[in-house]
């Protein structure tokens, strides 16, 4: 016999239900009331992808005005960019929940408008602020269509606007690695555009000039990158002893001829009140230029009179070329086609990729460093002064001693692997300390009767970088046109390498912009999806994600009306 349950019961029931519901209800409002006196976020992922670091939150809560960012990657866009755009709004919502309202931002469609001129005015525009477009193709069914796209956003603070590349291209690489390194450069950029609109006290950096080193032109990039946060300017020391007052930071690039005693005085005094200096230093001569004109040129020893200086500080100049079989390609002349000459690219072990140290954030996560004719380095030991590899050649390479003959002809047979087993070679040392003076207990009398020294024996706690290739931050110029091309540009591959992210960092460490550092050296897995797996299993895929949800619901529904059954009827 079947029996209902009575209504007294069911009555009863309800206003448990009820009163449960209300009891949920009240401590809901409690916790949100408690909630709204603190403040904080839970990051679950392992490897902190959504945590931002302490100098972006510091700087977050500071703000005194409102930062406006418009974003240009919105409408209909392939799925690699929908993920960047999808990541670039996490990431701004991240900031604007530490900024207390002083952030906003709007994603915009710059195709928008139907009308062509319209959205050619707009293209215009966004590239004369500094936004580069991608043109892509889209495959719609059978069609096949071109897409323009700006995947990249304009940052407003101050009165004052800055772009930013939000996609950064690399060749070589696919896109999906493109957007992975992108999506991990999201807050770095935003911070670094902040930096650069709210930066009003710059810091000074000088280039040396009078003793040969790369003129403008040749700088001309690095210049440009320093110049977006620091004040720039270049400086003949010409024997001043105040002719670096109220600097910073110099920066020693390739001189050719030697340095006068009193230069160095000057700069080692320098050093001593907690001047940084970036040495980029050639111990050797040898140029590509020779070469081009002939079948041969000499690498000989450099007499720039800064050896002992850096012996002195804990660094020792090598007269001597790294050959490496990692390194830059050039083309050849194999042979003739009719009367046209054949080509062929060989690595010119003279121009060793250098490897950055991982474990510093100085070199951590870089491409590559091109170089040409680098020498090696050693660091030594010197009391209060702690020594710190920052580039290296390969393992693949070795040493060859000035004086030494350089010629194509080492290309024409294949390389004894045997002679290229010596291990790796430093081309890149950061010194950090107290540093002794290179004049202590030797003073020229010329400088002894100068009444405006006051000398120093030793310096106050600071740093310095030493390169053995002055190259690593000379961009490549066009002389013809007076014209100059990216830092880390590479004309024969068309790649671009880590050169200027090495130069931005080494500067940014130097001068004690570390939270900017730490933000840009932060790195998290990404993990890519496996397109040929994506290929081989796309229907098994997408039939279980389909049909797996609708066989889930519908057990889930039969199951809740057995126990219903069970429940009220007997």
């Amino acid at each position: 016999m079947v029996k209902k349950a009575s209504f007294s019961t069911l009555k009863g029931k309800k206003w448990v239900d009820l009163g449960t519901l209300i009891i949920a209800l009240l401590v809901i409002l409690l916790l949100n009331y408690v909630g709204s006196f603190f403040f904080e976020r839970l990051d679950l992922t392992a490897e902190k992808r959504y945590t931002l670091a302490d100098a972006t939150v510091e700087n977050l809560e500071t703000l005194e005005d409102v930062v406006f960012v418009r974003v240009y990657l919105e409408g209909n866009l392939p799925t690699e960019f929908r993920e960047l755009r999808d990541a670039t709004k996490e990431m701004l919502d991240e900031l604007r929940a530490y900024a207390g309202g002083n952030l906003e931002y709007e994603f915009i469609n710059p195709s928008a408008s139907p009308d062509e001129e319209e959205r050619i005015e707009v293209y215009k525009e966004l590239t004369r602020q500094g936004l580069q477009y991608s043109n892509i193709r889209m495959r719609t069914g059978d069609k096949l269509s071109e897409q323009i796209i700006f995947p990249g956003a304009v940052v407003a603070f101050n009165g004052k606007e800055t772009p930013i590349q939000l996609m950064k291209g690399q060749k070589g690489t696919s896109q999906q690695e493109m957007i992975a390194n992108s999506i991990q450069q999201l807050e770095y950029e935003f911070m670094s555009a902040l930096k650069k609109l709210s930066n009003n006290e710059q810091k000074r950096i000088a280039f040396i000039e009078g003793h040969g080193e790369l003129d403008k032109l040749a700088t001309a990039d690095a210049e440009k990158a320093l110049s977006e946060f620091y004040s720039v300017e270049r400086i003949t020391i010409d024997e001043k002893v105040g002719a670096l007052n109220g600097l910073d930071a110099i920066i020693i690039a390739r001189p050719d001829s030697a340095y006068s005693e009193k230069d160095k005085f000057i700069i080692d005094q320098f050093i001593m009140s907690g001047g940084k200096v970036l040495w980029c230093i050639d111990p050797v001569f040898a140029r590509m230029d020779s070469l081009k004109s002939s079948q041969f040129t000499m690498g000989l020893a450099l007499e720039h009179n800064l050896t002992d200086q850096l012996f002195k500080y804990g660094v020792r100049l090598n007269n001597d070329l790294i050959m490496d079989l990692e390194a830059l390609p050039i083309p050849i002349v194999t042979g003739m086609v009719g009367n046209q000459p054949k080509y062929e690219m060989f690595s010119w072990f003279y121009m060793p990729l250098l490897i950055g140290n991982q474990n510093h954030p100085i070199s951590k996560n870089l491409e590559r460093i091109k170089s040409e004719f680098a020498s090696s380095l050693e660091a030594l030991e010197v009391d209060s002064v702690e020594a710190t590899p920052l580039l290296t050649s390969s393992d693949k390479s070795r040493t060859v001693n000035a004086p030494l003959r350089i010629s194509f002809n080492v290309l024409r047979e294949k390389p004894r692997y045997e002679m290229y087993s010596s291990g790796t070679f430093s081309a890149g040392i950061l010194l950090e300390g107290t540093f002794t003076s290179v004049f202590k207990n030797r003073l020229p009398r010329k400088l002894l009767e100068d009444d405006g020294i006051s000398f120093k024996e030793k310096s106050v706690e600071t740093k310095m970088i030493v390169l053995s290739d002055g190259d690593i931050i000379a961009n490549e110029v066009n002389r013809k046109e007076e014209i100059y091309y990216a830092l880390g540009y590479y004309k024969y591959t068309e790649e671009i390498y880590g050169n200027k992210e090495f130069l931005m960092n080494a500067m940014n460490y130097l001068l004690d912009d570390s939270g900017l550092l730490n933000i840009r050296s932060k790195e998290f897995k990404i993990r890519l999806l496996d397109q040929a797996k994506i290929d081989s299993d796309r229907l098994y895929w997408q039939v279980l994600n389909a049909a797996l949800p609708i066989v889930l619901i519908l057990m889930f529904g039969a199951s809740r009306m057995y126990l219903r059954r069970r429940m009220y009827v007997r």
